[in-house]
């Protein structure tokens, strides 16, 4: 199973980073986590594409977690000229963003059915909302989901992909709780997306202060990862993104906490397990 980072920035613009997700590759099934700004390139740069997915996970409906979820639907569409139903999963909430998504779409729906022959009707999108514990499976990947915390962002969910004897937790947006420790409870892979406390507390201005309240630092995360078991630890969704002379005092940081392996890196960084 190959985990990709396919977009490691924050709400923040960012040349270097797209927004946030994570392709899962597993054998032929092609799972996409979360789809902030720029993922179908960043996916075109990991060899897959919204045609090759078998489902979308989607953590919370923030906005930079969900942006580009209308590119993934456009393009899925177009390229499978409706032959594939792309399967959307999310925490209540999502079916009502997804169908918004397809009626702000409808006029290049309109121009693109009369324009191309093979095209004779809209995308086919399907949505499954989630609760926390429930469990499915998506090709030969199983998934299970657990209650994270983002408030007053609710209700936001993480998961857990399994695949022939290996596993991910992909977790989003969230502080330490319990539904983390679940996820990733001796998982091979605990990716949770970090910000640096020491640095955001330095900013000025009250609502950078603010995220300090319901993101994971880089130390939380690590006891996170130590605590639980995890093997690996993958650090993305950074804040403020470094600079790759700086990811030694990042990785440094988790290691004081956590003696397994801590990766952070550039959009694309692949994790393989």
């Amino acid at each position: 199973m190959d985990i990709v980072l396919t977009g490691t920035g924050s709400p923040l613009p960012d040349a270097d980073r797209a927004g946030p997700s994570t392709l899962v590759k597993a054998g032929d099934t092609h799972i996409l986590v979360d789809a902030g700004r720029g993922v179908v390139m960043r996916m075109a740069g990991a060899g897959s594409g919204p045609d090759l997915l078998a489902g979308v996970l989607i953590t919370h409906l923030h906005s930079d977690h969900i942006c580009a979820l209308n590119d993934v639907i456009t393009t899925h569409w177009i390229r499978t000229r409706e032959e594939k139903v792309l399967q959307i999963y999310g925490p209540i909430g999502t079916a009502r963003f997804v169908e918004r998504q397809i009626h702000a779409l409808e006029d290049d729906i309109g121009y693109r059915i009369d324009h191309h022959d093979p095209l004779t009707k809209g995308p086919q999108v399907e949505v499954t909302e989630l609760e926390p514990g429930d469990a499915f499976s998506l090709g030969d990947v199983s998934i299970t989901t657990a209650a994270t915390m983002h408030a007053p962002v609710r209700p936001t969910i993480g998961f857990r992909l399994e695949h022939d004897g290996t596993s991910a937790a992909l977790v989003g947006d969230t502080i330490p709780c319990d539904g983390v420790d679940e996820l990733a409870a001796g998982a091979d892979v605990y990716v949770q997306t970090v910000l640096r406390r020491d640095i955001v507390e330095l900013l000025p201005g009250e609502m950078a202060q603010d995220i300090l309240e319901y993101h994971s630092g880089v130390i939380e995360a690590a006891q996170t990862a130590a605590r639980v078991g995890a093997k690996r630890l993958a650090l993305t969704h950074m804040v403020p993104a470094p600079t790759p002379d700086q990811y030694p005092e990042w990785v440094a940081r988790a290691a004081e906490h956590f003696d397994g392996d801590v990766i952070i890196g550039d959009d694309l960084t692949t994790i393989t397990i």
